[in-house]
């Protein structure tokens, strides 16, 4: 059976690439370019990781920057509040006294300032792999599948998404609950959408605005309260790290008990993040990585979009044969060639990835780290002996 961690890597001395493995640049990539589409994950998972260590201290809250001296909201936060309620029918008494309530944040607003130094950071694919895929991860996510082997079942059952790539993405999110984030997410949506640090940014403060506006709805509705609940940073919750409008469109109740809880509730969470893959063009029984071999000179066939590009048979006829072996029902699929790239060591990993790869991406749209789900999961899946994310073998697949 093929491997899914490796398919060709090429050492490239002095080569210019002009696609590769994503748009972004350093070795932790930075937030993914906005689309009209509401994203899962708001900024790099490196930089969020940054807020998954334990503190001395709660996040760094001060008042008074939405409220003025006369006790009014400000001005343009009273325009939000006013948008906010007509659009989705709410009480704008409700929404006004929410807001009112919203304080300041220094460390969102630290940790989602742009970098102080000038100059492009070089990406580092090895570096980026190492950190996720380690054996924390894998050791725990191990012991996680087995403690609730029968929900990761029951969702792959339901939706064709592998439970590896289930416990892949919440070991990389929070490592299966740990690190969840001590941050009011009221706060901190707040001073991203009406002081976000970056004036050049401003799509990402119209962003922010919009989860606002999807944690003041969840709050009417009582999905959660907006005056208590927390997350990270940059306002994303629970073990699989959802923001707001996520929570709203994808979350789902695993259990059946009624509710749905990404915090305390393991099935929710397990159940909810197999929806969002669902719902993003999973395609049931497709690895995420084709058994392919790519030929030699396969970086210029590397694309750098978020949807794959090419069919099998333009690939075929560039080079590319597929393993025996395997399924072939994968080559119906449309295909793309991806470059992770080491600008540190000079070195190209290069695959070919099916509608899986790009479906992870809309959890975070970085190549780097659908990858490393990919990986991950691979390593946990061997150790359990079914579900990997290319092999597909076993119970619900």
């Amino acid at each position: 059976m093929f491997r899914p961690t490796r398919i060709l890597q090429v050492a490239v001395a002095s080569l210019f690439i002009s696609g590769c493995a994503s748009s972004h640049s350093g070795s932790e990539p930075p937030a993914a370019p906005l689309t009209e589409a509401i994203d899962q994950t708001i900024v790099s998972n490196d930089r969020i990781n940054s807020n998954r260590t334990p503190s001395p201290g709660k996040q760094e809250a001060q008042p008074g920057d939405f409220v003025g001296a006369d006790g009014r909201l400000l001005p343009e936060v009273r325009a939000f509040a006013r948008e906010t309620a007509a659009a989705h029918a709410l009480p704008l008494e409700d929404v006004e006294a929410l807001l009112a309530e919203a304080r300041y944040n220094a460390t969102a607003a630290r940790l989602m300032a742009p970098p102080a130094r000038s100059g492009r950071i070089r990406r580092a694919w090895a570096s980026y792999r190492q950190r996720h895929v380690d054996a924390v991860r894998i050791r725990e996510g191990v012991a996680f599948w087995q403690a609730h082997r029968a929900a990761l079942d029951r969702a792959s059952d339901r939706t064709g998404v592998p439970p590896s790539v289930i416990v892949a993405i919440i070991g990389i999110e929070t490592v299966y609950g740990r690190y969840t984030g001590d941050h009011r997410v009221l706060d901190t949506l707040a001073t991203l959408g009406f002081r976000y640090p970056d004036p050049n940014r401003p799509e990402r403060q119209a962003m922010f605005r919009a989860q606002l506006a999807d944690l003041i709805v969840l709050d009417h509705r009582g999905s959660l309260d907006a005056r208590t609940v927390e997350g990270s940073f940059a306002g994303a919750m629970g073990l699989p790290q959802f923001m707001p409008g996520s929570l709203m469109r994808y979350a789902v109740d695993g259990d059946g008990d009624g509710r749905v809880d990404l915090a305390g509730n393991t099935d929710d969470a397990i159940a909810s993040v197999a929806a969002f893959l669902q719902a993003h063009g999973w395609v049931r029984g497709a690895p995420v990585f084709a058994p392919v071999a790519l030929p030699a000179d396969a970086l210029r066939l590397a694309q750098d979009g978020l949807k794959p590009e090419t069919g099998w048979a333009a690939l075929k006829a560039a080079g590319a044969r597929a393993l025996p072996g395997a399924d072939p029902a994968w080559q119906d699929l449309t295909l793309g060639v991806i470059d992770l790239r080491d600008e540190i060591r000079d070195t190209h990993d290069v695959r070919c990835a099916t509608p899986n790869f790009f479906a992870i991406t809309h959890y975070n749209r970085s190549y780097f780290y659908a990858a490393s789900v990919a990986d991950l999961a691979h390593e946990i899946a061997d150790r359990i002996g079914y579900g990997d994310p290319n092999r597909l073998a076993g119970p619900g697949l």
